[in-house]
């Protein structure tokens, strides 16, 4: 029997109308702790739930028969969206296997662990933070029976008491790290082929989830070391486009520059997209991008109002943002222009001067991604700005990132199946511990915003208006075209 089973449940999963839009991407960070745990010597049973079949996925029965014959351990991997289902999995889990050990792990507990220990006593244990150090301890402590005590980097409780474990220092050399078990997995099996090419991001963006979870600092592997890991996707799964799915690929000049020339002089063929960064780019190194197969820039600009870019700490102004992404979009097949609207301190003269600037991109040739704001608990603005008893919940509007997959998604509209309602009545239970399903200040401030957005055909409104569609919320369009099908690969949610 293996020493433990790591169940992936980060999912992109979404209904729209009638039809289910379902892409499975590398499962990235659970292959890395896999590969450290066996590095150490330990039996991993790895389970990607992106591959399971079913006529309902979205079931504790079904976790249950996908996990049959389960290590004495299951670690459960998931995202903010899909914490409220993962977290009643556990608890049906654990009443039907009382001794197994259950911890929990990835970005959707973070900031919330004390909570999620306090309320549910079927979580033993969370994971925080980078797990390749922590993992092996971990499993030695739980399999030989010693004290956690001395195990970086987990929550837990002891004789009572909820007890979070200091961190290990961050992994500063990642061409250190053991690379993904892919032998754990068929990559032909997987439709978006996506790497990490660093670890962090330093800006202190104020509504990011994701910078938060590094404690922002950015540590980054050699262009060598990637052009490797893209050299063998090509060989081994076909691959033909890669996503760089880290925040911080574009850190500088220099590294961008060194990168493009590594990829050229390998002769691996390959297309790619990348993230960006407006006061970080300039026209010499997009042509340099450009030629070494790079398809598709993505830029956050985030708010079309000087005012929400300083009060967000973008790092950056207007200007600056039309002059990087007019020049892009004379580069590059495609550019990805990501905004945020609905903060709380944005007025309707901010929103609206973010709505102008949207319009003038679309007409530039960009791509319009709109996101409502997600309150996720780590973020500053829900420090600053957030209590959790004034959040309201809306059963027909969600956060685009806070999609499930249980639910019927019109992009401005959702509907909860009746199947699904005790998954939505858990969440509406405890709003601080799944506070990015939840808005401030609805009729005031969300849907007058919504409206405008649809009128200007950033959200359709019937299954026709989203076949043409060419923004669809946070998530890619359907791309008709044939030569242009290779597009469509994304980037997951938080």
């Amino acid at each position: 029997m293996a020493d433990i089973t790591i169940l992936n449940l980060n999912m992109l999963f979404v209904r729209y109308f009638d039809t289910v839009e379902r892409e499975r991407h590398l499962p990235l960070g659970p292959l890395y702790v896999t590969a450290a745990l066996e590095d150490a010597g330990f039996e991993v049973d790895f389970r990607d739930y992106q591959l399971h079949e079913a006529d309902e996925l979205f079931s504790s029965e079904e976790i249950q028969r996908f996990l049959g014959d389960s290590a004495p351990v299951v670690g459960f991997s998931c995202m903010a969206n899909l914490l409220p289902f993962t977290l009643l999995a556990m608890r049906d889990f654990k009443q039907a296997h009382p001794d197994t050990t259950l911890l929990l792990a990835g970005v959707g507990p973070k900031s919330v662990e004390s909570l999620i220990l306090e309320r549910f006593p079927w979580v033993d244990v969370i994971v925080r933070g980078e797990a390749e150090r922590s993992a092996p301890l971990l499993l030695h402590a739980l399999k030989h029976g010693t004290g956690l005590e001395q195990v970086p980097g987990i929550s837990y409780r002891s004789d009572g008491v909820i007890r979070h474990n200091d961190r290990p220092p961050r992994i500063e050399d990642l061409d250190s790290i053991t690379p993904p078990a892919f032998h754990h997995i068929d990559l032909r099996r997987y439709s978006g082929f996506g790497m990490i090419t660093s670890r962090g991001c330093p800006y202190p963006c104020t509504f990011c989830s994701v910078a938060p979870i590094w404690d922002l600092q950015s540590f980054h592997r050699s262009p060598e070391a990637i052009v490797e890991e893209i050299r063998m996707l090509h060989d081994k799964a076909g691959a033909e486009l890669v996503l760089f799915q880290d925040e911080f690929f574009l850190t500088g000049r220099d590294r961008v520059m060194r990168f493009c020339d590594a990829l050229r002089r390998s002769g691996v063929s390959v297309m790619w997209k990348a993230f960006g960064r407006v006061n970080l780019t300039d026209e010499d190194m997009m042509h340099a991008m450009a030629d070494a197969g790079c398809v598709e820039i993505r830029f956050g600009i985030e708010s079309g109002s000087d005012r929400i870019l300083e009060l967000t700490r973008k790092g950056f102004t207007t200007a600056q943002a039309v002059d990087v992404v007019s020049r892009a979009c004379r580069i590059f097949r495609r550019v990805d222009a990501f905004y945020v609207w609905g903060y709380p301190f944005e007025t309707l003269d901010d929103f609206h001067q973010s709505v102008f600037q949207m319009v003038s991109f679309r007409m530039m040739g960009a791509r319009i991604l709109p996101s409502l704001l997600c309150l996720l608990p780590q973020t500053r603005i829900y420090r600053d700005h957030v209590d959790p008893r004034k959040l309201e919940f809306a059963p027909d509007l969600l956060p685009e990132y806070m999609v499930t997959g249980h639910e019927v998604s019109r992009l401005a509209h959702i509907e909860i199946r009746p199947e699904h309602a005790g998954v939505f009545a858990f969440v509406r239970q405890h709003p601080d511990i799944f506070p990015g399903f939840f808005h401030l200040d609805l009729e005031t401030n969300i849907r007058p915003k919504l409206r405008v957005l649809q009128e200007f055909g950033f959200y359709p409104a019937s299954a026709e208006e989203l076949a043409g569609m060419e923004s669809c919320g946070a998530h890619s369009p359907r791309v008709e075209d044939e030569s242009r099908k290779e597009l469509a690969t994304r980037a997951t949610g938080p």
